[in-house]
């Protein structure tokens, strides 16, 4: 059954006007007259037929029965205004933990998250890096853009961009050596991924390339690492095409071969196949995949 509530104007009124002990602070409160705020506690009392105010020369005190309202509509708008706050998005941001690897995280997504930010300003993604196998029931994610064949059973996967291999170094390298030919990398000193160890070598068979020894050189933690040490002149590294995109286009490394070497993996957007993904978790992918896109990358 409907109760049937007060008028809810004059209640505000009132409650302004008995916490104020005044009609004219409720006034200037509300942003109404003064005469406003006395017509609507004249309402509410012609409406509850009892007086909530004495009107006195200077002022208003309340009385008996008007303090017991009070008391039951100031707990009755503080629970209101507890409950919009609960279900309000006003001012809430949503958090997005996502998980990747060290040198997509630096390499590709990083100089993009700014976009993604002014797009989303309510997301707020939290970005780890790791190259452990995803724990989704240890781990605090939400998602996890992993490397592979997009066929783990227990985790859904959205394909990003094939992992596609090139030879990368600095312009100075490339003039010093003179790279004609994928075979003229024995000259120079290989730049490997310890995360990613066959790299140079399914290159190497991909162009043909004798005579140059895949496993020898600089071993770093991370790709990432390898694309620096080749800005600096110290060899050639093994790149994802992705990954060093802005470098070739700035001219700042240089790929000295057309040949590209697929190594039948990709990156993937992941998360348990047991949980439905959120609105702000799909926002995120559909922007990843635009920026893929845009970029020329799927």
């Amino acid at each position: 059954m409907t109760q049937q509530l007060p008028p809810l104007n004059p209640l505000k009124a009132f409650e302004a006007a008995a916490r104020l002990s005044s009609l004219t602070l409720a006034a200037e409160e509300l942003n109404v007259s003064q005469v406003a705020v006395s017509r609507q506690v004249r309402v509410l009392e012609e409406y509850l037929d009892v007086a909530l105010f004495r009107r006195l020369h200077r002022g208003i005190e309340i009385t008996r029965e008007g303090q017991q309202l009070y008391e039951g509509v100031t707990q009755a708008f503080q629970d209101i205004a507890g409950a919009a706050r609960l279900v309000s998005r006003r001012g809430r941001r949503d958090l997005l933990s996502i998980q990747s690897y060290t040198t997509f995280s630096q390499r590709w997504l990083i100089p993009r998250l700014g976009h993604f930010h002014d797009t989303h300003p309510r997301i707020e993604v939290r970005l780890s890096s790791s190259t452990a196998p995803v724990d989704f029931n240890a781990q605090n994610l939400d998602a996890a853009i992993r490397s592979g064949r997009g066929d783990w059973p227990h985790l859904h996967s959205e394909k990003l961009v094939d992992i596609e291999l090139i030879p990368v170094c600095s312009p100075v390298l490339y003039a010093n050596m003179k790279l004609a030919a994928p075979k003229d990398l024995s000259k120079v000193r290989l730049l490997h991924s310890m995360a990613r160890p066959n790299d140079w070598a399914s290159w190497l068979a991909a162009a043909s390339a004798t005579g140059v020894a895949a496993s020898s050189g600089l071993r770093f933690e991370n790709s990432a690492l390898a694309y620096e040490a080749a800005l600096l002149d110290i060899g050639a590294a093994i790149a994802i095409k992705p990954f060093v995109q802005r470098q070739l286009q700035s001219g700042a490394l240089i790929a000295p071969f057309d040949v590209t070497c697929k190594t039948g993996e990709a990156y993937y957007f992941t998360w348990p196949k047991n949980v439905s993904p959120s609105a702000p978790l799909i926002k995120f992918l559909d922007w990843i995949k635009e920026q893929m896109a845009s970029a020329g990358q799927t």
